[in-house]
């Protein structure tokens, strides 16, 4: 049996809050390349040991101006949800590294906390006793990527806390948007934890990472300049390319806060340096032209006040995060094995850092996905569907948090079409929706499947909370979008799903499913709201076209991609919904007969989306490996994607989006790091006694 906490992945998370804040390690071992954001792009930290008058590195391409800094050996790498932990040796001394981030989806407070802890402990292993160091440092790119930018640095004080912060010079908060972009604004705070002897500096690596490795210490002096540029020449070059064990890597020439801490003599009892990293991005996003602050700082709440808390707090989040980490895995492995656990351990701080939550300014929570390496849409409804098992499973007031954006925007009286919106803006910026002809032309709408999307969410959060609050508030939407769907037909016309990359597609069995289940959860809400009458023509209607949808599909041995697609066929995940709504439109026949046809296509690395191509979509895949309630057949689906993450050959964040024979991302730059993931936790929600 493989351990899910220490099996071979794609990327290693270590910081990972939302679509700004996420650095990742892309190597099997943290010393074979620089952490980076999920972009790809350079956000270093560099970690150093010097024992017994050696320096070693075990975190990042350090190297000491003409000398190599050696890496200590890594012998062991664990992840679980809400950590990250690497051991190391080196002359006798075992150093241990753990990334923690505390953001329990059921604590609003501390899910929106943008602030992580790093622990270095050391303790000797040949009972011998070693002098020991340690050093760490963040560069200046983890608060602006642009190498021209100048940057200013400074410190705080909190009685006994004290924090370096640095951020750039001119500050222009939500001036931009986009999608593989990086934050050049706000401030990073980094802190060691109060009444610890360690000695802090703000200047040029180059400079103090020198210093760490010929003497185990750093300059008690920060850098005097006033401002300086993120990136400073390094031996005439900007930027040099180097390459070490392989991977090549952009030469580390930014200046940094670093940390450093003298151990003394090191025996068999552990000793520990413990710092923080933290982000202020001082605006959140702008919502229809309305900056709000992020959640933390919705009431006033200042930088140094967040990690003075987060360092009172530290001992109990941390011991949280532990047992936390045991039950969720003990969970994953008792609802679908080790596979599903490998993927729902990922999945979870993925899901949660593709997101940001605010509140508006009458107080109402307002949390937006991000569209990350797709096209950086904001709030994007068919993003919301595929995640939301996650959310109804830890806790729907985020569900009800993503669709209310949505459901303003359309009512509000910007939005011209009789269907639900695809988004409400571009990351940062939720200012109306971008994608397709926007608010201009029904060009690449969605009206289908958005539509389809919402009401199959209304139901789903009203089946969980049992509150009509929100259902009532929009009620005019529901009632719109339930009779475009059904003016439109059983059959759809030529439009886009969300596997848009697909393109469009006439007769869409699966989009067609996601419509008649969308009846039938608009016959839910009517229901809950004493419609009655109303309820059973739309629930009638819903078993007819259900009735019919047989009819148009069956192809024999499988059910159709298309309805005049003969010899075709495709996952069915929309009819997932069926079940967990309670709808029972469809016979369960129909799931048992789809599951035949999958596993007669799988292919090594998955079962194909469609008989189209040989890709797959994560997210679904696990959606349709539940479509029958049989373990036998969940595993059977599922058992391919181990050899995906054994091999996968491009060392991302968790791609939703592969090749089903080599493994490959698909498309240029691939989907990575995007929050769909978090639909994998189908299987744990529709478990959900345990």
């Amino acid at each position: 049996m493989t351990d899910p906490r220490s099996a071979r992945i794609p990327a290693t998370p270590l910081v990972v809050h939302d679509p700004f804040m996420s650095v990742w390690s892309h190597t099997d071992e943290l010393t074979q390349s620089w952490p980076i954001h999920w972009t790809g792009k350079n956000q270093s930290m560099a970690g150093m040991a010097f024992i017994d008058g050696k320096s070693y590195r075990f975190m990042g391409l350090v190297t000491r101006t003409g000398i190599e800094v050696p890496a200590m050996r890594q012998t062991g790498r664990e992840v679980t949800p809400l950590r990250t932990l690497y051991r190391f040796q080196a002359d006798g001394v075992e150093l241990t590294l753990t990334f923690t981030t505390p953001t329990f989806p059921k604590d609003l407070e501390l899910m929106a906390r943008p602030v992580s802890y790093i622990d270095i402990e050391v303790a000797s292993l040949d009972g011998k006793s070693h002098t020991v160091s340690a050093y760490i440092d963040w560069s200046t790119n983890w608060a602006t990527g642009n190498p021209e930018t100048d940057v200013i640095w400074g410190r705080h004080r909190a009685g006994q806390v004290e924090a370096l912060f640095v951020g750039a010079r001119e500050q222009m908060p939500l001036h931009q948007s986009g999608d593989e972009v990086q934050i050049d604004w706000g401030y990073l705070y980094t802190s060691a934890e109060p009444g610890t002897p360690a000695v802090s500096a703000f200047g040029d690596a180059r400079t103090l990472r020198d210093s760490f490795a010929a003497t185990g210490s750093i300059p008690a002096r920060d850098d005097v300049r006033d401002v300086k540029p993120l990136a400073m020449p390094e031996h005439g070059h900007r930027g040099l390319a180097i390459k070490e064990d392989g991977i090549h890597q952009e030469r580390p020439a930014y200046n940094v806060a670093a940390w450093s801490r003298s151990f003394g003599a090191v025996d068999v009892d552990l000793q520990a340096f413990r710092l923080l990293v933290a982000f202020d991005q001082v605006y959140g996003l702008e919502y229809f032209h309305r900056r709000l602050r992020p959640f933390w700082r919705r009431n006033g709440q200042s930088a140094i006040g967040l990690v003075e808390l987060a360092w009172n707090e530290r001992q109990a989040l941390c011991a949280r995060a532990i047992a936390y980490d045991d039950d969720l895995i003990a969970q994953l492995i008792r609802s679908g094995g080790d596979t599903y656990a490998r993927i729902g351990i990922l999945a979870f701080r993925q899901c949660l850092g593709g997101h940001v939550l605010v509140a508006d300014l009458d107080g109402k929570l307002l949390y937006f996905s991000k569209e990350n390496s797709s096209n950086g849409c904001l709030g994007t409804v068919d993003l919301t569907y595929p995640s939301a098992p996650f959310f109804l499973h830890y806790n729907p007031a985020l569900l009800e948090a993503q669709m209310r954006p949505i459901c303003a925007y359309a009512s509000g009286g910007r939005w011209p079409f009789p269907y639900a919106p695809h988004d409400v803006g571009q990351f940062p910026l939720a200012n109306g929706q971008v994608y397709g002809g926007g608010e201009l032309t029904g060009h690449n709408q969605m009206p289908y499947e958005e539509c389809g999307n919402m009401l199959i969410l209304a139901a789903a959060l009203l089946g969980r909370t049992g509150e009509t609050r929100f259902i009532e508030e929009f009620w005019p939407l529901w009632e719109k979008w339930a009779t475009y769907l059904i003016e439109s037909g059983v059959d759809p016309e030529n439009q886009l799903c969300t596997d848009d990359f697909a393109g469009h597609l006439s007769h869409n069995a699966n989009l067609s499913l996601k419509a008649i289940v969308g009846i039938g959860a608009y016959s839910l809400l009517c229901d809950r709201l004493g419609k009655i009458e109303e309820a059973g023509k739309c629930r009638a209607l819903a078993r007819d076209w259900a009735d019919e949808w047989v009819k148009l599909a069956d192809d024999g041995d499988a059910f159709r991609l298309a309805f005049d697609a003969a010899g075709s066929w495709s996952q069915k995940y929309n009819l997932i919904w069926d079940r967990i709504l309670g709808l029972n439109l469809f016979p369960a026949e129909i799931a048992a007969k789809e599951m035949s046809s999958y596993k007669r296509n799988q292919d090594h690395y998955g079962l194909p989306l469609d008989s189209r191509e040989h890709y797959t979509k994560l997210d679904w895949l696990v959606w349709t490996a539940c479509l029958t309630d049989n373990r036998a057949d969940f595993d059977a689906i599922l058992a391919p994607v181990a050899n995906w993450l054994d091999d996968a050959p491009e060392r991302v964040p968790l791609s939703d989006w592969f090749h089903t024979q080599t493994g490959l991302q698909i498309g240029v730059g691939g989907f990575r790091s995007r929050p769909v993931v978090g639909g994998i936790y189908i299987k744990l929600m529709l478990d959900r006694s345990m």
